[in-house]
């Protein structure tokens, strides 16, 4: 991870927050519920664009993985019944927090989320990779920022912002969500599509005429996030990351979900 994100990321973790409760592995405080939920449900986003986070089912009840089985259990420690507001790309909950849609969400940490959204720290971490068709003369990271190669990614997904930064020379392709871009990769006959690794590994294992490039460009942070003028509850929240982190929750999660290559996130520093 480059040092200026690093750094960032640290400055927007680090931000002094404003009293309200101390951290509790237990039952929330009333404070904290309070200030979480306000409407005295806790509405919680859940991106299904993701599906190392969170995954539908097929019929047609409760979400599963690991973001649904954090928030069921916040909910529980909070008291409060749980309301799923879905969405199918990161961007689509990150536009949503202007109409005050959900009170909590399962991002990408990203300094330009950070403008509205207090992040704890993160609870999973998972890696942005490349797909190409087997043909392309493409074999590394590297050689993807070119003039004249099409990049292909989720609108508003940690990647898309990631790249958008740090790609000078390709062309990004924004879809209007992350399985989307496959579609506009397959169809426009594009030169790359970005992802997390896990979808695109499962698409070149149904598709054999692509692969995944070796590697990673992006080592992508999920985390907890709330609306950023309710940080005051931050400091409980924090805890609770950290608690649902060590106690294997997080892990077991995974593994329930069939998400178990991906990794748990150290604890916070």
């Amino acid at each position: 991870m480059p040092a200026t994100r690093r750094s960032m990321i640290a400055a927007t973790l680090a931000a002094p927050l404003p009293a309200l409760a101390q951290p509790s592995s237990g039952s929330a405080p009333r404070d904290v519920a309070a200030t979480l939920a306000p409407s005295g449900t806790l509405r919680v986003a859940i991106n299904y664009g993701n599906p190392v986070l969170a995954q539908r089912d097929p019929a047609g009840g409760e979400p599963r993985g690991v973001s649904a089985d954090l928030a069921r259990e916040l909910a529980r420690r909070l008291g409060l019944p749980m309301q799923v507001v879905p969405f199918d790309a990161a961007g689509r909950v990150t536009e949503a927090l202007r109409a005050d849609a959900w009170d909590i969400c399962f991002l990408a940490i990203d300094p330009v989320r950070a403008q509205g959204i207090a992040f704890t720290a993160p609870y999973v971490v998972i890696e942005g990779a490349y797909l190409v068709r087997q043909d392309s003369p493409i074999r590394e990271n590297a050689e993807v920022d070119r003039p004249g190669i099409r990049v292909a990614v989720g609108r508003g997904s940690a990647y898309d912002l990631f790249l958008t930064r740090e790609l000078r020379h390709a062309t990004i392709i924004r879809a209007p969500t992350s399985p989307a871009s496959l579609e506009y990769f397959r169809r426009d006959n594009l030169e790359v599509a970005a992802n997390v690794k896990q979808p695109l590994v499962a698409y070149a294992r149904a598709n054999p005429d692509v692969r995944v490039l070796p590697g990673r460009f992006q080592v992508i942070e999920q985390a907890v996030g709330i609306p950023a003028g309710r940080a005051a509850a931050l400091p409980w929240l924090r805890a609770f990351v950290e608690e649902m982190k060590a106690s294997g929750f997080v892990a077991r999660s995974l593994a329930a979900s069939g998400q178990s290559d991906a990794e748990v996130a150290p604890p916070a520093s």
